[in-house]
């Protein structure tokens, strides 16, 4: 054996990533870019994509050379790892499109100390087997992704009266500019945040009601 957690690569496994530990709505993990970059839709899937990809990659290779790290310059080898992959998300962009790349600036770059990619490679992929690390690493990858376009679509149709580019309003349509500036970023955070509470406690309040009729019988 070695010494590896035996952690299943399940959907259970996927969905708990994406989920019922969002990086984003549940542990509030990588604020910067995630108020930063979301004032598009387009912005914000670009960006998912992007970590989604350093995710999966950076939690296979920690993984697989998990055995080979020394324990004292296991953060630093994890960080060279995560950098590598940014590399690649960096140039990959510029070339493909570089709008959106000086749309995102210096956060592509800042992918590297994102503390979701890092946290899931100490904490997860640097204990468990590299199949299950990737399904982990991509459940939390499109949970990020899903809870930027979530951000990002609310703030462009509010802000802009577009999503992706396309006009959904008429020309009498007021576009709330705050929307696309830091303080609708927290506005519209602060939103989700309250709706996702207030969901999780509808459903705490359902489970109980259950349990008690059925303790009851």
């Amino acid at each position: 054996m070695d010494g590896k957690q035996q952690t299943p690569a399940t959907m259970d496994a996927f969905l708990q990533q994406l989920w019922k530990e969002n990086p984003v709505f549940v542990t509030l993990l990588g604020m910067c870019p995630v108020l930063a970059v979301t004032s598009t839709a387009t912005n914000a899937i670009a960006m998912g994509i992007s970590t989604t990809f350093v995710l999966i990659c950076s939690n296979a290779f920690v993984s697989a050379l998990h055995k080979v790290i020394p324990k004292q310059v296991r953060i630093a080898s994890y960080i060279v790892i995560i950098a590598t992959f940014v590399t690649m998300v960096d140039y990959i962009l510029q070339a493909v499109s570089p709008t959106i790349y000086a749309a995102l600036g210096a956060f592509i770059q800042l992918i590297v100390v994102n503390c979701i990619i890092l946290g899931r490679a100490e904490a997860f992929a640097s204990k468990n087997k590299v199949v299950p690390s990737i399904v982990s690493g991509a459940g939390s990858g499109i949970g990020f992704t899903v809870a930027l376009f979530l951000l990002g679509s609310v703030r462009e149709v509010l802000g802009m009266g577009t999503l992706f580019g396309v006009h959904l309003f008429g020309p009498s349509f007021q576009p709330w500019l705050v929307m696309i500036l830091p303080p609708g970023g927290f506005f519209v955070l602060g939103t989700w945040l309250l709706g996702f509470a207030w969901w999780k406690q509808r459903a705490a309040r359902r489970a109980a009601l259950l349990e008690e009729t059925v303790n009851a019988r």
